[in-house]
Parts: structure tokens; sequence; C-alpha cells
């Protein structure tokens, strides 16, 4: 039976893990240094605490890191500490060059690069996980089903990051530039003016409005270093990076809930 590691389970991670042990594999996770929201959440998603990252790395197939983008890094230097040889995924929303820097510091593991596009895996609210590299077709049969969807991409090794970092350029950013309109438009008086305008003639942005405040009131701590390797994916591919630089000083002003 195949074994995964997730590090370190948010509420993606968690949700990812269910869906996995749901499946009949075995999902590690180790609680060492982790804070008490993530004991909660592994705890209700059934995952098996290992305690240490050594322990995970040598009882797991494949590990799975999933975390905020400033961390993937250190994360990937730790499980490198460890001697870990088996599969490395990388899931999270970095920059192709990120992602590049990821693989050479994970070697010898063998290394596929991930990207996760919509909401923590639920029955009725699935999502997809898009998978490139050597080894995407197989990990996409392998982490696949239910809720999950697997789907590997052609691209070269570090596709999946430059597929979410083009997609959340748009759903992030825009978010972001609607709550640098309210705050503007505030500044000078015309807010009401302004939201009663969008109700005549752009109806669906009150609600995309709203939904960018709910998110960077929760995720906006997490997002900052989003946009900032979205920023770092435009200016490698010889696009302006001003976009994505600004809305990571619009979602920094938010600070990270208490968990």
């Amino acid at each position: 039976m195949t074994t995964i590691g997730v590090l370190h389970p948010g509420d993606m991670g968690a949700a990812i893990g269910a869906s996995l042990r749901s499946r009949g594999f075995g999902v590690h996770w180790a609680s060492a240094d982790r804070g008490a929201g993530t004991v909660r959440r592994a705890a209700d998603a059934g995952l098996q605490d290992v305690g240490t990252l050594a322990r995970l790395c040598a009882e797991s197939d494949i590990v799975l890191s999933i975390c905020p983008p400033h961390a993937a890094i250190d994360v990937a230097k730790s499980v490198a500490a460890q001697g870990f040889s088996g599969v490395y995924v990388d899931a999270n929303a970095v920059s192709p060059a990120t992602a590049a820097e990821v693989a050479a510091l994970v070697a010898p593991a063998h290394y596929v690069d991930g990207g996760v596009i919509g909401p923590p895996p639920t029955e009725s609210a699935p999502s997809r996980l898009y998978l490139s590299g050597d080894r995407a077709g197989e990990l996409a049969g392998i982490l696949g089903g239910g809720p999950l969807e697997a789907i590997a991409i052609d691209g070269g090794p570090t596709a999946a990051s430059a597929l979410k970092m083009t997609y959340a350029a748009w759903t992030k950013g825009t978010a972001a530039m609607l709550l640098a309109v309210r705050e503007t438009a505030a500044a000078n008086g015309v807010l009401e003016a302004l939201l009663a305008e969008w109700s005549r003639s752009q109806p669906a942005l009150a609600d995309r409005l709203a939904g960018a405040e709910r998110s960077a009131a929760t995720k906006g701590w997490r997002w900052t270093g989003e946009m900032r390797e979205i920023a770092a994916t435009f200016h490698d591919a010889g696009q302006p990076a001003g976009f994505h630089q600004a809305a990571a000083a619009i979602y920094e002003t938010y600070d990270r809930p208490v968990d």
C-alpha cells in the first residue's frame, strides 16, 4: 500500500489528505513543531501522526508539500536533509523558477510539480491537482479520485506551477484590484456613488467585491507570497510584474487570523 506524507496540513492539505485516506492510502503527517490548529485539522481529517519529519520521510513513498508559498523552499530543504529518496510532489503556489529550485533541492528524490486549482476538496466542492514532470502521469493515477481530480499536463517539468500562476494571476489579482478600487473610491468620498453605478452597469462586481473582502480577511496573509511568485513569473516571461507586486502590497495589509 502506498503511504503518503503530507507537509503541513492546512485547510487544503488536510482536505487532500482526507480524500486520499478515504481511498485506502496510509496518510501520515508530523506534529513536531506544529501548532494547535494544524493538529486539529489533521485529527479531523483522520491523518496518522508519526511525530517527526524524519519518521514521515522514512515511512512515506510520496511526500506532498502543500504550504504557504513563502515556506516552499524551507520545507524542501527540511525534507532533503532527511535523505528522502521517494517521490516529492510540490503542490505549492510558486513560480516555475521556484519550482525548479525545489526540484534541485530535493534530488535525488523524484520531483513532480503540482498546482491545486479549486477549494479544499470535498464531495460537494471538488478540486483539480495539476501535475507535470516525468512521473506526472503515474502520480495522477495514484493521487486522483473522489473529490480530488489529478491531471497530468505537458509543457515541461514546471508546467503545473506555470498554470497555477497564470490562473491565480486573474482570480486573486483582480480581487486585489477590487479592494484597491474600493479604498480609493472611499478616500475620495465617492464609494456610495461607485457602488450605485456598479449596480446599474456592472451588477456582478458587488458580489465579487464581497467575496474579495472575505477571502482577503482569511487568506490575504498567504496570498501575499503568491502574488510575489506571480510577479516573478510575469517578469520571467517578459511581462510587467507591477500588477502583482501591487497585489502583494494590498494583501500584506491583512493580518493572519488567529488559528
